[in-house]
């Protein structure tokens, strides 16, 4: 019976996934190769010079990861709130800036797995926070904003279960 669950929860993740549109999805793909350190993400991803400027400057960013999966506070205790959302919300900003991710379901997709479960309840407050900085464009700003919905802002809880689907690279076979 787990097993059947664990299966229909993993296809529910593959669905949600494919979802996603084509940048998103290869955006959360190469995102988590490289804060998952799954493997040389130059070597895969890199398909010319802005490309692997682009690696670099995330790999950069994503230095702040491990330090966030280590501080995730309690939902109820606002001692150590401040550090943990401005790290969120910096790594948050540097990817939506990147204007692959579109939507918040794209975005909590890519940290619940990035950080983990139990990041869920900060996801959307950081992503409000980083999708409404200066330096996102206006039209930008609002249609993430906009993507954000009211259950989701305003969820009474949520779940702790491990995400267990993590998309991964898929080399293209000529036909």
């Amino acid at each position: 019976m787990a097993a059947t669950g664990t299966a229909s929860i993993t296809i529910a993740e593959m669905r949600e996934f494919a979802g996603l549109t084509a940048a998103e999805q290869r955006y959360i793909r190469r995102s988590l190769d490289i804060g998952l350190g799954r493997c040389d993400a130059f070597r895969i991803w890199g398909r010319n010079a802005s490309e692997n400027a682009a690696i670099r400057s995330q790999y950069v960013a994503y230095q702040e990861l491990k330090a966030l999966r280590q501080s995730i506070p309690e939902q109820s205790g606002l001692d150590s709130v401040e550090g943990f959302v401005g790290k969120l919300t910096r790594v948050a900003a540097f990817d939506l800036a990147q204007e692959r991710i579109d939507s918040f379901s794209a975005f909590r997709f890519l940290y619940e797995r990035l950080i983990s479960a139990d990041v869920r309840p900060w996801l959307p407050s950081a992503f409000c926070a980083a999708s409404a900085l200066p330096h996102i464009r206006p039209e930008r700003r609002k249609m993430l904003l906009q993507s954000l919905s009211e259950a989701a802002a305003t969820a009474p809880g949520w779940s702790d279960r491990a995400p267990s689907f993590y998309p991964e690279f898929i080399e293209e076979v000529a036909a």
